[in-house]
C-alpha cells in the first residue's frame, strides 16, 4: 500500500483525495492546506493540518498547487519527507526545490470543484528520476485511473499548451457563442447536440478530417453575413481564425 499525503486544497487535490479515499491500495495519510477552511469538508475522510512542519510520514507527497507556488513550497519540504511531485502541466521536474526524490503526477483534465470526474477516463502524465519512483507513480496512477503516459518535462509543456487551446480556448468559443445567442434572443441549449457532436466526431476522425463551415468552403458571401451581426471585438476572432482554417492551420 502506498502511503499518500497532499498539499494543497484546490480542485485538484480535493478530487485526488476523494479518489484515494475510495481505494485500498492508497493510504490517504493527510492533507495540508494553509488555510484550514479549504479542506475542512474533507475532514471525514483524511487528518487535516495548516503546518508543513507537523506532515504526516508517507512515500509520496503530491503537490497539488498553484504553479508559481510550488518551488516555494517544496523547498521547505526536507529529505526525510522523501518523495515529492507536483500535478503542473506546465512547471517543469526542476521546478520541485525539495532535496530529497522528484517527481511529477500530472492529470490531464479540467477540474471543476461541484464537478464529479471518473479518473479512469483521465489520462496520467508521469515523470520521476529514476525506475523505481516511475514504477511508485505509476502504481499510484492505475489505483485510480488506467490511462497512464510517461512524458517528460518539455512534451509535457507542449501538452499543456495543446490542452489551452482545445479546452480553455474551446470554452471561450461557446462563452462567445452563448453571447451572441443571447444578443439575438435564441436559447443557448439550441447548440448543445452540435457541440456534443463536435466533440465526438474528433474521437474517430482527426481534426482536419472534421473541419466544415464556411472558412472551409470559403464560403465569403456567408462569412460576410455573419460579420455584419458581430460586436467588432467579435470580428476579429472570427477573422483571425477564418483566416487560420483557410491557412489550414499553418502560422498567420
Amino acid at each position: 500500500m502506498i502511503r499518500v499525503a497532499i498539499i494543497g486544497g484546490g480542485n485538484v487535490a480535493t478530487h485526488l483525495a476523494k479518489a484515494f479515499s475510495k481505494t485500498k491500495d492508497v493510504s490517504l495519510v493527510q492533507m495540508y492546506a494553509r488555510n484550514n477552511q479549504q479542506i475542512k469538508h474533507l475532514k471525514q475522510l483524511v487528518e487535516t493540518t495548516n503546518n508543513l512542519d507537523l506532515l504526516a510520514t508517507a512515500d509520496v507527497y503530491i503537490i497539488a498547487i498553484s504553479d508559481d507556488a510550488i518551488a516555494k513550497v517544496s523547498e521547505k519540504l526536507t529529505k526525510k519527507n522523501g518523495f515529492v511531485v507536483h500535478t503542473s502541466g506546465s512547471a517543469s521536474l526542476s521546478a520541485l526545490k525539495n532535496n530529497g526524490r522528484k517527481g511529477v503526477f500530472y492529470p490531464l483534465q479540467s477540474f471543476s470543484k461541484d464537478k464529479e470526474v471518473d479518473f479512469n477516463e483521465i489520462p496520467f502524465c508521469l515523470e520521476a528520476e529514476n525506475k523505481e519512483d516511475f514504477k511508485t507513480l505509476e502504481k499510484l496512477a492505475k489505483s485510480i485511473g488506467k490511462n497512464i503516459y510517461a512524458i517528460n518535462s518539455k512534451q509535457r509543456k507542449s501538452l499543456h499548451a495543446a490542452a489551452v487551446f482545445v479546452n480553455n480556448f474551446t470554452n471561450h468559443m461557446y462563452k462567445m457563442g452563448a453571447d451572441i445567442c443571447e444578443e439575438h434572443q435564441v436559447p443557448f441549449e439550441v447548440l448543445h447536440p452540435l457541440i456534443k457532436e463536435t466533440a465526438q466526431k474528433i474521437t474517430t476522425l482527426s481534426p482536419e478530417e472534421s473541419q466544415t463551415g464556411p472558412a472551409k468552403r470559403n464560403d465569403q458571401e456567408t462569412i460576410q453575413n455573419h460579420l455584419t451581426l458581430l460586436t467588432k471585438e467579435q470580428q476579429k476572432i472570427y477573422q483571425l481564425i477564418t483566416k487560420s482554417i483557410q491557412n489550414n492551420g499553418k502560422k498567420l
